[in-house]
């Protein structure tokens, strides 16, 4: 039997609304997939060693205040200095069209806007990780 796709979900910054990443982590759960969930206000420092010590496959960010410019970049560095460039990194939340255009450009492997399908994610992160 092969191991579960292992998924850190995390809510950085200081956005308090986490609804949408415990929606997310119940959905990766249900397809079979082991989730890590952070909880609420992660320092991209605090996820990203969360995701080497859980050694993840994936990395969901859930970012809902706009701050994705300052911290997806941040997570992306901090994955490259400590070699964990093979680690997906996609994120969901409130993110501009061209916003997501820098965010794929810089490493990230998908973005996720509003209205996109729990079975969506859940088929991109297989395809990704397999």
């Amino acid at each position: 039997m092969s191991r579960p796709i292992r998924v850190l979900v995390a809510k950085p910054g200081l956005d308090g609304h986490d609804r949408g990443a415990k929606v997310i982590a119940r959905a990766l759960r249900d397809a079979g997939m082991e989730v890590i969930y952070t909880g609420l206000r992660q320092t991209p420092e605090m996820i990203v060693n969360a995701a080497l010590q859980e050694d993840v496959q994936v990395i969901g960010l859930s970012i809902l205040s706009g701050a994705h410019n300052a911290i997806v970049p941040r997570v992306m560095e901090l994955l490259r200095e400590k070699d964990m460039g093979d680690v997906k990194v996609i994120v969901g939340g409130i993110v501009p069209d061209e916003d997501a255009v820098e965010l794929k450009r810089q490493g990230v492997a998908a973005v996720f806007q509003p209205g996109a399908s729990l079975e969506a994610i859940v088929t991109f992160i297989r395809g990704a990780v397999a």
